[in-house]
């Protein structure tokens, strides 16, 4: 039986157990999305000033797609069976869509699949996403979990409810007033209360918000995860006996939100997590769980890479250094793949007895994401562990 004709096995624990199988996205039919009041996209140096929409320049898709190939024959080349996401002909095209209590004037695409797919046991999950214009990118997924669900006859495939995303859902004018009417202090202390774009009408929250460690998984409260999400994850995890712990952090920027906890912690391995020091930890109960459970949390060097993007799918181009270097896969407990123009972050890690795989992939990162965004684990080696059997009661 050759690598493509190996059936599945779903089975993912955590972050660091030995990779042996992986969805990667693709950037094809990735689109600047129209006004939505979840998200603000304002990208003149692109051509798309705020109110404006339309598909990325072939030129970049090429150039995303080179990399994303190249980091295909890695995996593979390690053992790894790679599965890439089927793009849906509707994304192929600037098309509206909706539903009876909204339309948007096109979607945004598919080259992520980690912010809103997730992979807990032998369970497949699609998560209640926070963004109209991401509302039907399960379709492209749809092929893959069909045919994991026919081969593994142990597999579990879960929807949690779809959010209406009605306006009650999101609170009027947010984003007009984080960017023209409120001050720096006023954003902060929102921020450190977790108070988004995002009311808790009803349940929403991205898959990418949380980082797995076995019977814990940590949920970062971002402006992509609401209250009403946090409960649902704690009651739905909970009865399967997985404890989930939510965790908001600062800033010492003057970005007053963030998405997902992929650029601000990382679980290399058992034991040690590491840690963006822009993005300081606000929850201290999640920081004293890690220190009375052994862990060692090590505060990573800064990035290295100066982008110059004019546009990225979630309509903040990134300029200079960026959190994205903390945006990695791991393909076992010593083996972390990084973006080879990282070059401190990948000293470091070298340092700390971690093999390093450098991966080209600046070209990828104006798609929305980098290594870890840009991939779903579907099989790790290993079970559930409990890697914190000492914990804090309440949270």
């Amino acid at each position: 039986m050759t690598m493509v004709e190996q059936k599945v096995k779903v089975n993912a624990w955590n972050e660091w157990d030995v990779l042996k199988r992986v969805i990667l996205g693709r950037p094809e039919g990735t689109q600047v999305a129209g006004p939505e009041p979840g998200i603000y996209s304002h990208q003149p140096e692109g051509g798309f000033p705020i109110g404006t929409w339309g598909m990325y320049p072939q030129e970049m898709v090429d150039e995303a797609n080179e990399q994303m190939d190249n980091f295909a024959d890695i995996l593979t080349k390690h053992g790894i069976i790679v599965d890439r996401v089927e793009v849906h002909p509707s994304y192929m095209e600037v098309r509206g869509n909706g539903t009876p209590d909204w339309t948007m004037p096109n979607m945004r695409g598919t080259n992520c699949p980690r912010d809103l797919f997730m992979t807990v046991g032998n369970e497949i999950i699609e998560a209640a996403g926070a963004l109209r214009s991401r509302w039907y990118e399960h379709l492209n997924l749809r092929p893959l979990f069909e045919r994991y669900f026919k081969e593994d006859p142990n597999c579990l495939w879960t929807a949690a409810p779809k959010p209406l995303m009605t306006d009650k859902s999101y609170v009027r004018n947010f984003w007009y007033n984080y960017y023209n009417v409120w001050t720096d202090d006023e954003k902060r202390k929102l921020m450190e209360e977790s108070s988004f774009q995002l009311t808790d009408q009803e349940p929403m929250w991205d898959a990418a918000c949380c980082m797995r460690m076995g019977k814990d998984i940590f949920w970062y409260h971002s402006c992509v995860t609401n209250n009403a999400g946090i409960d649902w994850l704690k009651r739905y995890f909970g009865a399967k006996g997985i404890r989930i712990h939510e965790v908001q952090f600062g800033t010492t920027s003057t970005v007053f939100y963030a998405f997902h906890v992929d650029v601000i912690i990382c679980p290399v391995r058992p034991g040690l997590l590491i840690h963006n020091p822009t993005r300081p930890f606000l929850t201290e109960e999640a920081v004293k769980l890690f220190k009375m459970n052994d862990w060692e949390i090590v505060e990573a060097v800064g990035p290295t890479f100066n982008y110059d993007e004019v546009l990225d799918s979630f309509g903040t181009p990134r300029k200079g250094p960026n959190p994205i270097y903390f945006n990695t896969l791991s393909l076992g407990p010593n083996t972390i793949c990084v973006e080879a123009h990282e070059e401190r972050y990948i000293e470091q890690l070298t340092k700390l007895g971690i093999e390093v795989i450098p991966v080209p992939y600046d070209k990828v990162v104006p798609f929305g994401g980098s290594l870890h965004c840009t991939t779903v684990d579907v099989q790790r080696e290993g079970t559930c562990e409990d890697y914190f059997p000492k914990q804090i009661s309440g949270y």
